[in-house]
């Protein structure tokens, strides 16, 4: 069982920047892969970003160049960097692990889920 705790939201202005932390319970953090969704109101669940254990990183077409996605092992901690935001990033963060997480995008590849983070853009 791994637990997943999220943090760093907030409210920002449009173009500013927020990290999001993701701190996973367990010894084989390194072992697992590591996605980020968001959820804004009306809309379906969303992929944003993820990395696997052996370090790829795989992102959204609408944050490329925006966000990225990083770990560290020793910390247990995946962490999300988002710069330039817009309005349109507003949603609840989640974070999501898999040991073999086979499609990176579904949500359904993810067996664990944090509680999630809200993200407020103002533009």
């Amino acid at each position: 069982q791994v637990q997943l705790v999220e943090s760093g939201g907030g409210l920002v202005q449009a173009g500013g920047s927020l990290r999001l932390s993701c701190v996973a319970s367990g010894r084989t953090f390194s072992s697992y892969d590591m996605g980020w969704f968001r959820h804004a109101p009306g809309k379906e669940r969303e992929f944003v970003t993820a990395i696997r254990w052996n370090w790829s990183t795989y992102y959204a077409d609408s944050v490329k160049g925006r966000f990225t996605i990083s770990r560290d092992n020793a910390k247990r901690t995946a962490y999300l960097q988002m710069n330039s935001l817009k309005s349109e990033d507003t949603a609840v963060y989640y974070c999501a692990a898999d040991q073999n997480a086979g499609v990176t995008t579904a949500p359904g590849s993810y067996a664990y889920w944090g509680q999630g983070t809200q993200v407020t853009v103002s533009s």
